[in-house]
């Protein structure tokens, strides 16, 4: 029992205390975002945001100094605290988001609507405005928000960012910059080997060992190749929304552009999607745009130790000897090129629906097929990287370019970067697992099996402990995605099949941000309700929430 509060369970105290301290650090972010209100003299929102964080400290505070005397986290601790904390930062966070609607009267929400919008009208009560901080003002907005937000996800409640305070901008970009950090912390450090240590965490004699000091270390780390890849993303976009030749590009001022640049230079490199503009990239209508952003998301995709051997050790050769960066180079090609065959297809057999049979005369190179080459380019990589940008209207692709899509944003990149989705690791694993158990049927049962993956060879002991490992998450999250998307088809409406409910719900669940038009306020709260827990869970990557269900009903011992 906690020898400060009689009668509370060590283990319980010593969750309670590590959440408390997530919360005040996500206090103090929201400080920070207080101090950008007050610099654009968005009062309403800084004073809302100012007691968001008062709330927020003030539970951390009590949980974190109430139970201080708490023993140090070990191995069993760090998946309820990552499953708990992660949920309560997502609560809390969104606060910000409610208080600031609620704040800010209808009339003070029209001044930050652009002059040329030209968008339905959000009802508040009796009144009406064209800015989209009035949906917030709906608790389950707010958290949906928040929780695509700090899981990475990317998919929003708000249909015309434009339209809503500098401050809220800030904040939706902030908490995904900062919550891909925790990711790639939690993988590489706390869950151990990324991609498969949370399951074997658990099972292990491993349960009882403390956390290891050098997370410390590792965050410093990461936090440095962050900030220097962001600062570096945003020059490179700058010059390339001032370069480019779009009108909208074009009508943009130079902070306007710096604002745009460094708010998709923090969503694009840690893979989370939130867009400040209106229609995600698409807005711009700029290859070179598209361009600059493909490089930034990849890098997001990449293990972030491969970074930092790559940079530390000036040894370019790491990208080719790791295993899930020479497959995700693989995997983008592969995939860019089978999907933009898919899309020219159908739009040469669109065109042919209306000029006659001339499949085979009409030029292949034309403009329309090259628009679909360019959108299934950055479409693929925004998908299988678990960005979410959208450059394409992906609602009007054919069924089988979206479920391409959706395996892309499936299995999703490399464990130890910021992505969703299953991973290439675990999808490697399970492949050479099944050819590992089909070769052993032709062997003498006193042959000696071994297996590679990577550079670790492994005994026979040892693969079927990775293989069905993997397999594990993998299963639950098939059946995850699958049973959500049968819920959703029934939610949804007519307008959309089922080809798009799945796509839906592997965006959420894969921490994406793709959307084929089934989001937004106006879907129906048992779908937004779920959406919430799988952008939860597709974080997590299922094992830790799992845990932190059972320990709530049984407690942590086994």
């Amino acid at each position: 029992m906690s020898r400060l509060r009689p009668g509370i369970p060590d283990d319980l105290a010593t969750i309670a205390r590590d959440i408390g301290s997530l919360l005040l650090i996500e206090a103090a972010l929201m400080t920070i975002t207080v101090a950008i209100a007050v610099g654009f003299g968005e009062f309403r929102a800084a004073f809302a945001i100012f007691l968001a964080a008062g709330l927020t400290a003030g539970v951390g505070g009590l949980a974190n100094r109430g139970f201080a005397e708490a023993p140090a986290p070990k191995m069993k601790h760090g998946m309820v605290i990552a499953a708990g904390g992660w949920f309560m930062t997502a609560v809390f966070g969104a606060l910000p988001f409610f208080l600031t609607a609620w704040l800010t009267p209808p009339a003070v929400m029209d001044t930050f609507v652009p002059a040329a919008a030209n968008w339905e009208p959000v009802r508040v009560g009796g009144t009406t405005t064209l800015s989209s901080l009035a949906y917030f003002r709906n608790p389950l907005h707010a958290m949906f928000e928040s929780m695509s937000g700090w899981t990475g996800s990317g998919l929003t409640m708000a249909i015309h960012e434009p339209s809503l305070p500098r401050a809220i901008q800030w904040w939706r970009s902030f908490i995904q910059w900062v919550g891909g950090v925790g990711v790639i912390v939690l993988t590489v450090s706390i869950l151990a080997r990324p991609g498969s240590g949370s399951y074997a965490l658990y099972q292990s004699e491993a349960r009882e060992e403390k956390i290891h000091p050098s997370v410390v270390s590792t965050v410093r780390t990461v936090w440095k190749l962050v900030v220097g890849y962001t600062l570096l993303s945003t020059v490179l976009l700058f010059a390339a929304i001032s370069l480019s030749e779009s009108e909208y590009a074009a009508s943009l001022s130079l902070f306007e552009t710096g604002w745009q640049a460094l708010n998709h230079a923090m969503t694009g490199l840690t893979t989370g999607g939130f867009s400040v503009t209106d229609n995600s990239i698409g807005t711009y209508g700029s290859p070179l745009v598209e361009f600059v952003l493909l490089p930034i998301m990849i890098l997001g995709a990449i293990a972030f130790p491969i970074h930092y051997v790559v940079l530390h050790d000036r040894d370019f050769r790491e990208l080719v000897a790791d295993l899930q960066t020479r497959w995700l180079f693989a995997l983008l090609g592969l995939g860019v090129v089978v999907l933009s065959v898919q899309n020219v297809t159908s739009v040469r057999i669109a065109a042919d629906a209306f000029t006659g049979p001339a499949f085979l005369s009409v030029p292949w190179l034309d403009a329309p097929s090259l628009d679909a080459v360019r959108d299934s380019t950055f479409q693929w990589i925004s998908a299988l990287t678990c960005t979410g940008f959208q450059s394409a209207p992906i609602g009007r692709w054919l069924a089988g370019g979206k479920v391409l899509v959706v395996g892309a944003m499936t299995l999703g990149g490399a464990a130890g970067s910021t992505v969703g989705g299953i991973k290439i690791v675990r999808g490697y694993t399970i492949a050479r697992g099944i050819m590992w158990q089909f070769s052993r049927v032709f062997l003498p049962k006193n042959a000696v099996v071994t297996a590679r993956i990577g550079d670790r060879q492994l005994d026979r002991e040892a693969m079927e402990r990775e293989f069905s490992e993997a397999a594990i998450v993998t299963i639950l999250w098939i059946l995850l995605l699958i049973a959500s998307s049968v819920v959703l088809v029934n939610l949804a409406g007519p307008d959309f099949g089922y080809a798009d409910a799945l796509f839906e719900v592997a965006s959420a669940q894969g921490n994406v941000g793709l959307s084929s038009g089934i989001t937004g306020p106006s879907m129906h709260p048992v779908a937004e309700g779920m959406f919430v827990l799988n952008m939860w869970v597709g974080r997590l990557e299922i094992i830790p929430v799992l845990v932190f269900v059972r320990s709530a009903i049984y407690g942590l011992n086994p």
